[in-house]
């Protein structure tokens, strides 16, 4: 499938996975290819972010949030609506985390594997939710009839997923995810 990304979606997925090796995680998430995506400030994905108000800094706070904290995976709107029936998300945490040590709502990374006398990580370099959006900027690619998959079509795919962080934070900074679809798709289609 790569062969068909044009040379900044490369690099897009080059960056993901440097994110995701500078934190020390792996595999690559959602988050890594938002972030990856963000690194380009000339793409036509970046611009269609800026435009409705999202800045790469304030994305990057919001992903370390939810790192940090045990990712959990719950918005910050969700954490509230526990909060005021009176659901202490920070105190059930603390407890989990007193019983069953630190990180222990983290999502477990499986050890790699032995395979002919090499270490290789068995789900390979990307989560199943980032595998998803990848395929996903492929048929979004396919829909609009291109023959290429440019960072536009991986922020559509990260777009139709939802269900990563990386459509969690943008949700979080108050962006409509159908609205922004619709934007890139048209900018795409006037520029036809």
């Amino acid at each position: 499938m790569f062969e068909r990304f044009t040379d900044r979606a490369r690099t897009v997925v080059v960056r993901a996975r440097d994110e995701a090796r500078a934190e020390g995680q792996r595999p690559v998430g959602t988050e890594h290819l938002l972030l990856g995506i963000l690194a380009d400030d000339d793409s036509l994905a970046v611009r269609v972010l800026r435009d409705v108000g999202v800045t790469a800094d304030d994305l990057r706070a919001r992903i370390r949030r939810h790192t940090e904290t045990g990712g959990v995976g719950l918005a910050e709107a969700d954490a509230a609506a526990l909060r005021e029936i009176g659901i202490d998300l920070a105190a059930i945490v603390a407890r989990i985390e007193e019983s069953f040590g630190p990180d222990a709502l983290r999502e477990a990374v499986p050890a790699p594997r032995r395979r002919w006398g090499r270490r290789r990580h068995s789900g390979g370099p990307f989560s199943s939710r980032a595998k998803k959006v990848l395929e996903l900027s492929l048929r979004e690619a396919i829909r609009l009839r291109h023959r290429h998959i440019g960072t536009e079509h991986i922020l559509l795919g990260l777009l139709r997923e939802r269900g990563g962080l990386g459509a969690l934070v943008l949700s979080e900074a108050g962006v409509d995810l159908d609205d922004v679809r619709r934007r890139v798709t048209l900018v795409l289609r006037e520029a036809a």
